[in-house]
C-alpha cells in the first residue's frame, strides 16, 4: 500500500525573488508592536496626512450610497469622474485630455503599475531618479522591467541632472519616472530646472515620461507648480501625467488615482485593469468628484500648516550635532543626512555604522520611528514625515536631539 503523497511546498513566482515587503511597512509593524507593549512610540514614517477628509467630500459619498451608486462603473472611471479630472487638468495644469485619454484606478500607485504592465517587456529599462519611493523599483521588476537608478545629489537639491540623464539613456530605455515634489526628499522642479531634462527627452523619442504629480498641492514658499506636458507640449504624446486625491485631500483610504496620456496607452492600461481590479470603488469615485470640483480652500489652509511643520522640523534638525537637513520645496518629508553620526557609539557600546543602525537606535531606545535613506537609494540619510501634529513633532524632535547627544 503506497503512502499518501505529501502536499507540495509553496513555490512563489520567480518575479518575486528580488522583491520583499516594504521596509517602511516593516518599520511601521515594529513601531505598532512596541506601542502595543505600552511604549510611547511616535511614528514619523507614514506618507499619510493627519488631517481628515473634508466634510463636503464625505457628504458626497453618503449621498452616492443613498442614491444607489454602488454598482460597477466604466472600468477605468465613470464619465462623471473623467469629466471632473479633465476639468482639473484644464483648470490647474493647462492640459487638455479627452475622456479616452484619462484613466482612474485604485490609487495613483495602480495607475503607474498599470502603465508598466501595459508597456514593459523583459529587458526594458525604467530610469528612476534616486532617491525615490521604494515601490517604483518593485513595480518595474514585477512588470519584468529593469530599474536604472540615476543618483540625484544633495548639492543639486536632490534633483535629476540633465547630463546624468543623458548618460543613463540606452536603446532599451522605455520610461523616465519623475516625481515632483518628491517622496522622499521633498525636492521640486521649477520651469528652469525641469526644462533641461525635457530637452534631453526631446532628443530621445523612444523614451516616454511618467510625471508623478501626487504632491502637486503640497509645494511651499509660493513656488509655482509645473508639470512636464504643459511646459513642453511636444512631449504630451509620450507623457503619462499621474495624480490623485490621496495627499491633497487627505483621502488615502478612498483609493482613487488618475492619469492623463495618449489614448493608445490609456486603452492598454485599461486592459490590464480589466483583469485586476476593474473599476475603482463607485462610492470613492463620487467622493473624488466632490474633491476635484468642490471648494479648494482646504488646500491652501493645509499647505500653510505643512509649511509651518516643515520649518519647525528643518530648523530643529539643523541644530543637532551630526545631523544636517536641506529645506525641501514640497511634499511632507525631510531627508536629513546623518553622516556626522556614523562611527559614534551608543551608551550600550554599539556602533552607529549606517543610517539603518541609526534609525533602529531611535526606535528601540528613544521611541521614534523614521525611515533610513538606504530604503530609497541614498544613504546615510533618514526620511522624516511631518504629516502629524506639531505636538508630536516637537516631542519627537526632542527625543531625536537627546538620542544624538547620548552618542559618543
Amino acid at each position: 500500500m503506497t503512502a499518501p503523497a505529501s502536499p507540495a511546498s509553496f513555490r512563489p513566482a520567480k518575479r518575486l525573488g528580488a522583491i520583499g515587503v516594504s521596509e517602511i511597512l516593516k518599520i511601521g509593524a515594529v513601531a505598532q508592536r512596541l506601542k502595543r507593549e505600552g511604549r510611547p512610540v511616535i511614528v514619523l514614517g507614514a506618507g499619510e496626512p493627519d488631517f481628515d477628509t473634508p466634510d463636503h467630500v464625505k457628504y458626497a459619498a453618503e449621498r452616492a450610497i443613498r442614491a444607489g451608486q454602488t454598482k460597477y462603473t466604466i472600468l477605468d472611471g465613470s464619465m462623471e469622474l473623467k469629466a471632473a479630472i479633465a476639468e482639473k487638468f484644464r483648470r490647474e495644469n493647462r492640459l487638455d485630455y479627452a475622456a479616452d485619454e484619462i484613466t482612474a484606478g485604485a490609487g495613483a500607485k495602480q495607475v503607474i503599475h498599470n502603465a508598466f504592465m501595459a508597456t514593459l517587456s523583459p529587458g526594458d529599462e525604467v530610469i528612476l531618479a534616486a532617491p525615490y519611493w521604494t515601490s517604483y523599483a518593485d513595480m518595474v521588476k514585477i512588470a519584468d522591467g529593469t530599474p536604472a537608478d540615476v543618483l540625484c545629489h544633495e548639492d543639486n537639491g536632490f534633483r535629476l541632472d540633465a547630463d546624468d540623464l543623458e548618460r543613463a539613456i540606452t536603446p532599451r530605455t522605455r520610461w523616465l519616472l519623475l516625481n515632483s515634489p518628491s517622496n522622499p526628499t521633498g525636492a521640486a522642479y521649477s520651469e528652469a530646472q525641469l526644462r533641461p531634462i525635457l530637452d534631453v527627452l526631446k532628443r530621445h523619442p523612444h523614451v516616454w515620461l511618467i510625471a508623478d504629480d501626487i504632491y502637486e498641492h503640497l509645494i511651499y514658499d509660493d513656488m509655482p507648480f509645473v508639470t512636464a506636458a504643459a511646459l513642453e507640449p511636444s512631449l504630451k504624446s509620450r507623457t503619462l501625467t499621474v495624480n490623485g486625491v490621496s495627499k491633497a485631500y487627505a483621502m488615502t483610504g478612498w483609493r482613487v488615482g488618475y492619469g492623463g496620456g495618449p489614448r493608445e496607452l490609456i486603452a492598454a492600461m485599461a486592459v490590464v485593469q480589466s483583469q485586476s481590479t476593474t473599476n475603482p470603488s463607485s462610492v470613492s469615485q463620487a467622493a473624488a468628484i466632490a474633491a476635484l470640483t468642490g471648494p479648494q480652500d482646504v488646500l491652501i489652509e493645509r499647505r500653510a500648516a505643512f509649511q509651518r511643520r516643515r520649518d519647525l522640523v528643518v530648523d530643529t534638525l539643523n541644530r543637532i550635532d551630526g545631523v544636517s537637513c536641506r529645506r525641501p520645496e514640497g511634499a511632507f518629508y525631510t531627508y536629513a543626512s546623518c553622516a556626522g553620526l556614523i562611527g559614534r557609539r551608543t551608551a550600550a557600546g554599539s556602533i552607529i555604522d549606517s543610517d539603518g543602525a541609526f534609525c533602529r537606535y531611535l526606535l528601540e531606545h528613544h521611541d521614534v520611528a523614521v525611515v533610513p535613506g538606504s530604503c530609497f537609494g541614498l544613504a546615510p540619510h533618514f526620511r522624516l514625515s511631518y504629516a502629524t501634529s506639531e505636538q508630536n513633532l516637537r516631542e519627537a524632535l526632542k527625543r531625536i536631539a537627546k538620542a544624538c547627544r547620548e552618542l559618543s
